[in-house]
């Protein structure tokens, strides 16, 4: 009698909580926007549902479905172990329902998360002298309002909690450019950490599991971050220096890492740069455990399909325990 083999997601959570795994490591992408050159269909965040409110609930239904299907064909293609469920539609029966769709489609089979970060990120350009001025002028304020995101937040996710519904949230705020983070260490941990904390710990306690995501050089606040307990730290950007040998040695025993294959070098670096990258990644990232199989951000509009494909097949070949 052969043992059943264990789900995607059961892998994925697995390598969240770094217990050891046989066989291929996890892979996932937090967006894969080629949807339209892989299989014919348009990627949900590049749809316009800015009639939603007038279509009839028969259309709304059959734009949920569509949805689903996009999302697990595209797990199903690229072999992701989770899908991350992200732009429209925003009101929470429509995103409840879309849960549920994929859910009653595929089972348990993925690990499925949403956008949940509520901490400040680097401010967008027309913002970004009034917030600086705010940190130095009403710090206190500043920190209420990031406590209230916060509680905000962790209200949605109690919400959003349904039995076998969804696994997790992807904080997707960005912190850092690539010289460094937008607030120095200082301020970030006067500003950010102790909200990321918070948030962090209301998630878990709620049951969920957490991936922290920041492009960028992260290293001046890693230890921030890691004190923070997130079950995994999302992209470890190589374009910012971040080098993926020296975050596992430093926090590999209690963070599970995700990413580092240069989505850069994907896009505008030779066959050869490539195989480097994805060999790279999995050799520092694979021992021990603790690591998923991603790139450095995602796999974004304007990359070549056929760049993934090759990264893919190296993975299949050599990303094996």
């Amino acid at each position: 009698m052969t043992t059943p083999q264990p789900l995607p997601r059961e892998r994925f959570i697995a390598a969240l909580e770094r217990q050891p795994l046989t066989g291929r490591v996890p892979h996932f992408e937090l967006v894969f926007f080629l949807t339209m050159e892989a299989f014919g269909k348009v990627h949900p965040s590049h749809r316009v549902f800015s009639q939603w409110d007038q279509m009839e609930a028969k259309e709304r239904e059959l734009q949920l479905q569509d949805i689903a299907d996009t999302y697990i064909l595209t797990a199903e293609r690229y072999e992701h172990s989770a899908i991350f469920i992200h732009g429209p539609p925003h009101e929470e029966k429509d995103l409840l329902r879309l849960i549920e769709i994929i859910r009653e489609k595929s089972g348990h089979r993925y690990f499925l998360m949403v956008h949940g970060d509520a901490t400040y990120d680097i401010p967008s350009g027309d913002r970004m002298m009034e917030f600086t001025m705010r940190l130095a002028d009403a710090p206190e304020q500043v920190k209420a309002e990031a406590d209230a995101m916060v509680n905000a937040a962790l209200e949605r996710a109690r919400r959003l909690r349904r039995p076998g519904g969804l696994d997790g949230f992807a904080l997707c705020a960005d912190y850092c450019l690539n010289v460094g983070p937008f607030l120095s260490p200082a301020m970030f941990g006067e500003f950010v950490t102790p909200y990321l904390a918070k948030l962090v710990q209301g998630y878990r306690d709620q049951g969920y599991y957490v991936i922290k995501h920041t492009d960028g050089n992260i290293m001046p606040i890693l230890d921030q971050l890691a004190q923070c307990r997130p079950h995994a730290l999302h992209s470890l950007d190589p374009q910012a220096g971040v080098d993926l040998a020296e975050i596992k040695r430093l926090y590999g025993k209690e963070l599970c890492l995700i990413g580092n294959v240069n989505c850069g070098l994907l896009d505008t670096g030779t066959d050869a740069q490539v195989d480097d990258a994805v060999r790279y990644a999995l050799q520092h990232g694979m021992p021990g455990g603790g690591y998923i199989f991603s790139t450095s951000n995602c796999i974004y509009t304007g990359m070549r399909l056929s760049r993934y494909h090759r990264m893919l097949d190296l993975w299949r070949r050599e990303g094996n325990y």
